[in-house]
């Protein structure tokens, strides 16, 4: 059984003579708790070439202390619109327990966090770290627990394979330090400003080490990876990595944007892989939106670089997304059925129609989970991931590539603009009896209804491509997005509403249904026709509405 929490906590770099603080100084705390002695044995576990520590993520086992057991430490995740965390109020760490059981095999549930970073590698003993710590719990006026500070001495040892050195240069190498620890219990981030000036009197400083892993390495601890910088070091601007710490501008060169909105989209992909593997609520959706925002980034600005990069990508993310399509497809019309089948009049026709759609699509929706585990454990997709990150930090740039984005991103996100207004024209076309568009996927839809798809997919490009220049454009590209959005919404409960229809249709023509559930299944279809009609006429609503905006685009 795992545990989840969030942990907030600073270090201090602390003599070995120094003596302990009055913690009772602390401004806000009414009450030191008695000390409390615990020893601690902990086996910090990674890749050889240290790739977890290289992404400020811990793994390790622990022996004793109250939370004895496997851990994993993820890296803090600032929220929307937050600058990184600062030295007074550090960031909250995400923190995930697993029981001890057996020293060298990590628990599966916490393997299914690290595998979008491990990309096939097995994580082995990199440092041992025996520590002697003394606690005081700090207390509010208020009796609340507000923190608690801990006095670690520490034995470190690096084993082997820690680092690329050659073997055997760094493992068996031992240190011994002292440290100070304060952590959030129930408190808020000022306790740590409150606590600044009573630690630093006493001989304390920030650590210059945000983990005792880090610390016990040295010289062979990687510095963490990040999208390529132009100006400084990477920093978070609303929740997207920004070269040099600043918001993207007018004068920045196209291909920086592009790669500062790729970033962004390769951590939501690597975020929700492990939500994807623990099955949880909306991560395929989230994980499939991300791989078709990078498709769409791609295709848009395409001419910025090197063909065969961008094809190669762009291939391997339809492959990917293709996988994650068929359990959402299936999980969003099984959701959308149940809704209707909870109207049909009760009785034994509308269970036996309910019994039928649950046994096909939930046969569906289980074999997709199964396939998309499967992949998701494969060599194609860990070569996926180093080639998305590869080409963010990387990215084979034309010429073109380096001209100011505000100039380059005009002309290229006219493109999808127009595309998107051909799209409507065949879509008036085929409503006419122009027939079919060539290549489209929706069997036994209509000629309409397959060009109305087409303009979907064709709104969900160009809502992507308005979403890469959000900070170049303001405003503008922000009203182009939702208006593309609104169409590509609209859209997409009529697809789903023809491919439900599609799949009732081939259930209601089965051989021998009785009279009462092929009734049921006639008016389940009725209702996704008046649904289908229903999205088109909102659909031609919006458009009317959002055509002179779409048709300026951004200029």
């Amino acid at each position: 059984m795992t545990a989840e929490g969030l942990e907030t906590e600073k270090k201090y770099d602390v003599g070995s003579d120094a003596a302990l603080p009055d913690l009772a100084a602390i401004p806000g705390v009414g009450r030191v708790g008695e000390p409390h002695d615990t020893e601690l044995e902990a086996v910090y576990f990674d890749t050889e070439d240290l790739v977890l520590a290289s992404r400020r993520i811990t793994l390790r086992r622990r022996r004793g202390g109250a939370d004895a057991g496997w851990h994993v430490k993820l890296p803090p995740e600032p929220a929307a619109g937050a600058g990184p965390a600062s030295e007074e109020a550090p960031g909250a760490r995400r923190e995930i327990h697993a029981p001890l059981g057996q020293a060298d095999v990590v628990p599966g549930k916490l393997l299914a966090h690290l595998h979008a970073y491990l990309r096939g590698s097995d994580p082995v003993p990199v440092a041992r770290l025996n520590t002697r710590r003394t606690t005081h719990a700090l207390y509010g006026d208020d009796g609340m627990h507000l923190a608690d500070f801990a006095d670690d001495t520490v034995d470190a040892e690096l084993l082997q394979g820690a680092g690329q050195k050659p073997a055997g240069e760094s493992a068996g190498r031992e240190q011994q330090w002292r440290e100070w620890e304060l952590e959030l219990v129930h408190g808020q981030p000022e306790v740590f400003a409150a606590a600044a000036e009573v630690l630093s009197a006493a001989g304390a400083r920030p650590s210059a080490h945000e983990s005792k892993l880090r610390r016990a390495l040295g010289e062979a601890a990687p510095k963490a990876p990040g999208p390529a910088e132009t100006d400084g070091t990477a920093a978070t601007e609303g929740g997207v990595k920004q070269p040099g710490g600043r918001k993207p501008g007018k004068k920045w060169p196209a291909s920086a944007v592009v790669s500062a909105y790729l970033d962004g989209q390769i951590s939501e992909i690597l975020a929700n892989d492990a939500r994807v593997r623990l099955e949880e609520p909306d991560a395929v959706h989230a994980m499939r939106s991300a791989t078709r925002r990078v498709r769409s980034a791609l295709a848009v600005y395409r001419k910025l670089y090197g063909r065969g990069a961008v094809g190669r990508l762009r291939d391997e993310l339809k492959w990917l997304g293709r996988i994650l399509g068929t359990p959402r497809d299936a999980e969003v019309m099984l959701e959308r059925l149940r809704t209707h089948t909870g109207k049909l009049p009760p009785g034994e026709a509308a269970d036996d129609v309910k019994r039928r759609i649950e046994r096909e699509l939930g046969t569906r929706l289980d074999a997709g989970y199964r396939k998309t585990q499967e992949v998701l454990l494969t060599d194609r997709y860990f070569r996926l991931l180093d080639d998305l990150e590869y080409f963010r930090d990387h990215p084979p740039v034309r010429p073109a590539a380096s001209a100011p984005a505000r100039k380059a991103a005009r002309k290229l996100v006219g493109k999808p603009v127009k595309r998107l207004r051909r799209a409507h024209k065949a879509v008036l076309r085929a409503k006419d009896g122009a027939g079919e568009r060539p290549g489209m996927e929706l069997k036994d839809a209509t000629g309409h209804e397959t060009a109305l798809h087409q303009v979907r997919k064709d709104a969900k490009r160009l809502r992507h491509a308005a979403e890469t220049v959000g900070p170049v454009f303001g405003k503008r590209a922000t009203r182009l997005a939702k208006a593309a959005h609104k169409q590509q919404k609209i859209l997409g409960d009529h697809h789903d509403s023809v491919m439900a229809r599609i799949f009732l249709g081939k259930l209601a023509s089965g051989p021998d249904l009785p009279e009462p559930v092929a009734a049921a299944y006639g008016s389940l279809l009725k209702r996704e026709q008046k649904n289908t009609a229903k999205a088109q006429a909102k659909y031609r609503k919006a458009h009317r509405k959002s055509r002179k905006l779409v048709r300026r685009g951004v200029e």
